[in-house]
Formats: C-alpha cells, structure tokens, sequence
C-alpha cells in the first residue's frame, strides 16, 4: 500500500509471557495523529484511525464497554482484565 509511511514503527501490543506466531494485532503511530493498525498473519492490510478515535476505544475497554462481546469465550472470566 503506497500511502502507508515506510517508516512506520510497529509495536506488538501483547502481555510479555504472550508466546508463539499470534497471529497478533499490530500497532504504529504516525504523523498527523494517524494510528496504523495491522494483523500479523496480514500485514498488507493496514486500518487507519485518529488517535483521538484510538485513545476513545481504549478508554471504552477499560471501562468494559466491549466485555459483552467475550462473553462465553473459552478462557475468558468474568472481571477479567
């Protein structure tokens, strides 16, 4: 993709006992306040964001605004961060 920066820094967003080849989720910040996000298994494929937009969805997941969405997963407990 062409108007993906080269120099992107790409950054694993994974607890540090995480092991193995993911596939994972990876993450670059830009210029512009523009946030890169890619899955390892297919780095070609690169979502776009604003920071602002980026920094809204973390502080959703905190705040468990996303928890209904791993409910039944296999691994996942309840108030589990």
């Amino acid at each position: 993709m062409s108007d993906i920066p080269a120099n992107l820094t790409w950054e694993r967003p994974a607890p540090p006992e995480a092991t193995g080849p993911g596939p994972w989720i990876e993450l670059a910040f830009g210029d512009n306040d523009l946030v890169y996000i890619r899955e390892t298994s297919d780095p070609e494929t690169v979502v776009t964001t604003t920071r602002k937009k980026w920094d809204a969805f973390v502080l959703g997941v905190q705040a468990g605004e996303f928890d209904h969405f791993v409910e039944g997963v296999e691994g996942v407990e309840d108030g589990a961060p």
